[in-house]
């Protein structure tokens, strides 16, 4: 298995970005995920400066992809939908349908994000007809579903599966960051920035519920695979996905890698992440169970 690094999921200021993502350039990730995936206005990186980190990280020896928008609401995204699917350097994530047709159309190999919802065969012929040459689980899948796709899936179509981070549970157009203060999607004063990992939200009784980010609701535990490391490796996955955070991603990536070669068991691994699992693990969608749970394996 190969692991790679998802795209960033929150809105951090430019130089941030720029720093941590040279702080990775050394880390042991065999493929690199780069681009706005959540919301539109988030501009502190424009295309080209995306690009740009493209080729750095590409110069490292990575295999490097670009991660399109989740939702295209306007036509200047599916002008800048346009501008990712033609930048003829680098294979494209296609996360919604839009981009799926947009690259079949140019006959242009691409990943199934998870965001395209598979959960059947059939879906994933179609997809590797398109021209997808990998696919992402959903997250909120098990790994039944899982088995289940595995035996149908198209020779050649390489499978990828979330193994950390937050899940990203809903996607819409409106703004619940924005909301929090009171202010229009459309005038938001870019309020994600002041939340480098989310706003969390808690319950009365003060347990950690959910997490807002933007138009994206996440939740609140993070979802990890650690546990669960030797069923992945007997479902033939060939990627598992780590998504960004502000504080720990080089020391998980370690984590994964040693549990990986063998050097860390399961439950050995998962303890030596636990200080960089904000409001605990979970991984019960995975076992078909409600997701915030945690179940041994």
């Amino acid at each position: 298995m190969k692991l790679t690094l998802g795209p960033l999921q929150y809105y951090w200021p430019k130089q941030q970005v720029i720093d941590f993502y040279a702080s990775l350039a050394d880390a042991p990730v065999d493929v690199v995920y780069l681009g706005e995936t959540v919301c539109s206005r988030r501009h502190e990186l424009r295309a080209e400066d995306w690009l740009n980190l493209a080729g750095q990280m590409a110069s490292t020896g990575k295999e490097v992809v670009m991660s399109t928008l989740t939702l295209i609401e306007s036509e200047s995204d599916l002008k800048a939908l346009r501008r990712l699917v033609e930048n003829g350097l680098f294979q494209v994530e296609a996360n919604e349908m839009g981009a799926v047709r947009l690259l079949a159309e140019a006959k242009l190999p691409f990943i199934a994000g998870p965001t395209l919802n598979v959960f059947n065969a059939e879906t994933l012929k179609f997809l590797a007809a398109s021209g997808a040459t990998r696919w992402v689980l959903p997250p909120e899948a098990s790994r039944e579903i899982l088995a289940g796709l595995q035996a149908g899936r198209p020779q050649g179509l390489e499978t990828e599966v979330l193994a950390h981070g937050r899940l990203p549970l809903a996607y819409s157009a409106r703004c619940f960051t924005a909301r929090r203060f009171n202010l229009q999607k459309d005038s938001c004063e870019f309020k994600c920035l002041d939340f480098p990992e989310g706003l969390r939200l808690k319950t009365r009784e003060g347990e950690a519920f959910l997490t807002l980010n933007g138009i994206q609701t996440q939740s609140a535990k993070t979802y990890n695979l650690l546990i669960d490391l030797p069923a992945l490796q007997a479902s033939h996955v060939d990627f598992l996905r780590i998504s960004p955070q502000p504080e720990g991603t080089a020391e998980l990536i370690a984590i994964f890698r040693r549990a990986m070669a063998g050097e860390l068991t399961p439950q050995s691994a998962l303890d030596a992440a636990t200080p960089w699992l904000t409001d605990g693990a979970c991984n019960g969608f995975w076992h078909g169970q409600p997701g915030l749970e945690l179940i041994a394996a």
